[in-house]
């Protein structure tokens, strides 16, 4: 019961000091960024970008160009060649490494001002809940971090492995005596013989948190179903708290909930190899707290101009609520106007909260439509709460060359943990839902451009052995949720 009680105080003077900087924004915004300027205006980005010429955001816009990975690649290349003071100064203590689609392994580096801010983040959330909520039985039980394996291996004397598991040596000293899975287990690469062993570790433990993407937490709560035969919350009454980040909890909340037989709170986060952005501050509020003080500078473009020759690049004062944005960082690890890749939407403008809704290049807009992940799965949310039925995974991709006569459509495979008992009823509740919230979309389907929306279901265990095939199972990794072609359907139904 002492952590119990400490934690409040904790939370308490935790909350205060985010309070601090969430209640004066700009400023914030506007101190850290001269800051990273004046922190990197010697390294070898600095002086090609003349960052001591630079005084304000215009000035940074006009010297400083939108870059991705590719874009930025010839400073990383130096920096894992063991080059100093490239993009940062000194070193990098890590690379976080992670697959590319274009670039093959991308070497995304993490510096002893950044490291902190990887933890912070999730600390800070636990934290914001228990002042919320005055719940704290949780810390008194044991806590599973579904994550990468911790060995590292070293580029040029750095260390490099995936993000989870280079946040794993930064666990608490307070929390290591109730972390699960074990380090040997931890270390584990094959993600289904790794879940098999955390189910057998955790199997009678008083299990209060869990925590991890949601698709592979899935996995781990089905594995325990099927070898008690007991749903998740009778097997661990005293579970209570689910933390999560890397896709939509909603498509997944169904099923989550069947498999653990009632309702437990949730924390959503954002964290990134390249940053910790943002965490569910509220149990009350829609949104994450976008993290103003941790290290990172963030501009935005709005996503329907991104592609365009020029885009208007905004800071954090221009924005606007509902409009879906592209984010764009500046970081004390020395990533400098980078496109993670990522789209938002702000929920809130007092304090600053955001919605991700998908990735800049993963859209449906074969005709036009311009549909995104948000909107895909806010219209499956509806779709299983109308019906009943529960899924495993979905993706989205439009049929172009439907059958001789047939109007084109998009084609939504999915597979179920329940099936709907009017598979015809869910696809129309999801079309409606769709139209409703993309105008594009309504109009493509009321000119009969488009026909409605097919379900095409996918066997049992197919997005699991998609994501095995691709080297993708377990871990960080996520289904791709959609996309402008056909050519991830292609592969998951050959």
């Amino acid at each position: 019961m002492i952590k119990s009680f400490l934690s409040k105080i904790v939370a308490a003077v935790a909350k205060k000091k985010i309070d601090k900087w969430a209640n004066n924004p700009i400023a914030t915004q506007d101190k850290l960024f001269h800051n990273l300027i004046a922190q990197a205006k010697n390294t070898a980005f600095g002086r090609d970008h003349h960052f001591n010429e630079i005084k304000t955001y215009a000035d940074f816009v006009a010297r400083v160009p939108l870059r991705d990975y590719e874009a930025l690649r010839p400073y990383i290349d130096r920096v894992v060649k063991g080059e100093k003071d490239v993009l940062w100064k000194g070193k990098p203590l890590y690379f976080a490494k992670t697959s590319g689609t274009t670039s093959g392994a991308k070497y995304i580096p993490i510096t002893k001002a950044s490291m902190p801010y990887h933890v912070q983040g999730a600390r800070d959330a636990i934290l914001c809940y228990i002042n919320e909520t005055k719940k704290t039985d949780f810390v008194e039980g044991k806590m599973i971090f579904l994550q990468g394996s911790p060995i590292l291996s070293e580029k040029n004397g750095i260390k490099t492995g995936r993000l989870s598991g280079i946040a794993a040596h930064y666990v608490p000293a307070y929390l290591q005596r109730n972390r699960m899975p074990s380090y040997k287990t931890n270390c584990i690469d094959d993600w289904e013989t790794k879940v098999e062993a955390i189910v057998t570790e955790t199997f009678s433990k008083n299990m209060t948190l869990i925590s991890g993407i949601p698709s592979w937490v899935l996995m781990y709560f089905e594995r325990l179903y099927q070898r008690s035969g007991l749903k998740v919350g009778k097997l661990f009454p005293n579970f209570s708290l689910f933390i999560y980040g890397g896709v939509n909890y909603e498509p997944y909340r169904q099923q989550f909930e069947h498999l653990i037989g009632r309702k437990v709170d949730s924390i959503e986060l954002y964290p990134a190899s390249e940053g910790f952005f943002a965490y569910q501050d509220s149990q009350k509020k829609k949104g994450m707290l976008l993290l103003l003080n941790a290290g990172i500078f963030y501009e935005f473009v709005e996503a329907d101009t991104f592609f365009t020759e020029n885009p208007k690049r905004i800071s954090l004062k221009d924005v606007q609520l509902g409009v879906n944005y592209a984010l764009i960082i500046s970081t004390n690890a020395g990533l400098w106007g980078y496109n993670i890749g990522d789209t938002v939407q702000f929920t809130s403008l007092a304090p600053y909260r955001i919605v991700v809704t998908g990735r800049i290049k993963h859209f449906i807009s074969a005709f036009g439509e311009h549909v995104i992940a948000k909107e895909v799965e806010e219209a499956m949310r509806e779709g299983l709460e109308a019906t009943g039925a529960r899924i495993t995974e979905f993706t989205v991709a439009p049929q172009v060359n439907p059958t001789a006569g047939e109007l084109p459509y998009h084609e939504w495979f999915v597979e179920f943990e329940q099936k709907p008992a009017d598979m015809k009823l869910l696809a129309e509740i999801i079309d409606k839902a769709l139209q409703t919230q993309n105008m594009y979309y309504y109009d493509l389907i009321q000119g009969r451009v488009l026909q409605t929306l097919k379900i095409t279901e996918v066997p049992e265990g197919g997005f699991a052995a998609y994501m095995k095939k691709k080297g993708k199972l377990g871990g960080q990794n996520k289904m791709q949720r959609l996309a402008n072609d056909r050519s991830v359907v292609e592969e998951l139904i050959p």
